[in-house]
């Protein structure tokens, strides 16, 4: 359970390390945030602690710890010491109270919202989601009896409208997938906080390297950390952040976080852990009775790619807006969706909220439309045609084709995922080659 107040442990050589957020720059936290050296064998990378359990001290300590009096290790479904780490460090690089990882960024989802809604609730949603995530809000959330109602999140008014007596939550994407689309998420977050309601913001795509969703008023941020985070394309994982500001009482609409929880001897999450108390119930609650559980190796695996995350980023971005560019201008592209072009009606806003640059995930329309979209993925020989974004190698996809294809042809064009889409997520390859793999391919298109 990642908490940011607590101090640096001493290292072995007499300095302290950046435990939490402190004063320390971002490419610093990417590399210490989280890890110190480990206290009995001096190593210096946080260790896999593959262990299902640990040892209690006394039957005292073990009551303490299943009372949440003492914070600790019990079962590693509930947490574990990689996983640990790898909290603290994504909190400290979003700049939050907390963390919670788990299995996916689908689980992610899952488990913030099951720590918010009751069956009758709803949520307002983006309708420029991943199709996976519009799938799982608008199908199998039903069968919790929540309700989804999608949006043109770019219009706050159109959320404000949508907002109604049983919501619970606002969540969109900072750069949405595929379709590159932002949304203002300073304006949204006034628009949830009138309400009295948390934003949610998915954070996957740009990183908190490009996109700081807490300085804009977001509330929680979900994440996929097997895309950029990771970086990799090597392990599965997913994680929920706290700010720590939201007031989860004074509303009466979070009763699982402000009221007497009788599975704790009626502990009260807000009164008894302030501004920690979201991340508290995440794991005592919510991973406890639904175990999607981060392993410990794809925790240290991660860990060991968000090292590299500033690094990465600025070759993805500068990579992303040279075959952004490129696709602009070719006769059989008829457009590009990338918020990074200074051409796109979202220019600005990129600037604003994306200040290193906008993520290297975009979308472009071929001329030849659904059919020049097959042919284009299965001519490209250095991209990669496969599921994923956020990746050290290039990728490329055809959603209506894979991602989307269990969404209707309306629901598909709506999301930005129509026939004539191919997303693509730039790499960190030597963008001549990018270029020139596009080039050949797209001849046969």
């Amino acid at each position: 359970m990642t908490d940011q107040s607590k101090t640096p442990d001493s290292a072995r050589d007499g300095r302290e390390r950046p435990a939490s957020g402190g004063d320390f720059g971002f490419a610093t936290l990417a590399v210490h945030a989280g890890n110190r050296p480990e206290p009995h064998t001096g190593a210096r990378i946080t260790p896999i602690y593959q262990t299902s359990s640990f040892v209690f001290d006394s039957v005292d300590h073990a009551a303490s710890l299943f009372n949440l009096q003492t914070f600790g290790n019990i079962y590693s479904r509930l947490g574990n010491p990689s996983v640990s780490a790898l909290e603290e460090r994504v909190a400290a690089l979003e700049g939050g109270r907390g963390a919670t990882a788990c299995a996916s960024g689908h689980a992610a989802q899952f488990l913030a919202l099951t720590s918010l809604m009751e069956t009758g609730d709803d949520l307002v949603a983006s309708r420029f989601l991943y199709g996976g995530s519009f799938t799982q809000f608008s199908q199998s959330f039903k069968r919790f009896g929540w309700g989804c109602t999608f949006v043109d999140a770019r219009d706050p008014d159109q959320v404000a409208a949508a907002i109604g007596p049983r919501t619970k939550a606002v969540f969109v994407e900072s750069q949405s997938n595929p379709s590159g689309v932002l949304t203002d998420i300073a304006a949204l977050a006034d628009v949830a906080h009138a309400h009295g309601l948390p934003l949610i913001v998915d954070n996957t795509i740009p990183s908190p390297y490009l996109c700081r969703p807490f300085d804009l008023g977001a509330d929680l941020i979900t994440h996929s950390l097997t895309k950029f985070l990771g970086g990799h394309g090597n392990s599965l994982g997913g994680a929920i952040v706290e700010s720590g500001r939201f007031d989860w009482k004074t509303s009466g609409k979070f009763p699982s976080l402000s009221e007497p929880n009788p599975g704790y001897h009626g502990l009260r999450f807000d009164e008894t852990f302030g501004d920690f108390a979201f991340t508290v119930h995440a794991h005592a609650v919510a991973l406890r009775d639904f175990g999607p559980t981060l392993s410990p190796f794809n925790a240290f695996m991660i860990m060991t790619g968000i090292e590299t995350l500033p690094l990465r980023m600025e070759r993805h971005v500068a990579n992303a807006k040279l075959v952004a560019a490129w696709l602009h201008d070719h006769p059989k592209v008829a457009w590009v969706s990338y918020a990074g072009l200074p051409s796109s009606p979202q220019y600005d806003l990129g600037l604003r909220q994306m200040p290193r640059g906008v993520a290297p995930v975009f979308t472009f329309g071929l001329t030849g439309g659904y059919d020049a979209g097959i042919r284009l993925v299965e001519g490209v020989e250095l991209f990669s045609h496969l599921a994923n974004v956020g990746d050290t190698r290039s990728l490329i996809l055809h959603p209506a084709s894979t991602t989307h294809r269990q969404m209707s042809p309306e629901d598909r064009a709506q999301s930005g995922a129509g026939d004539d889409v191919v997303r693509i997520s730039i790499g960190i390859e030597a963008v001549e080659d990018l270029i020139a793999d596009l080039d050949q391919a797209l001849t046969r298109c």
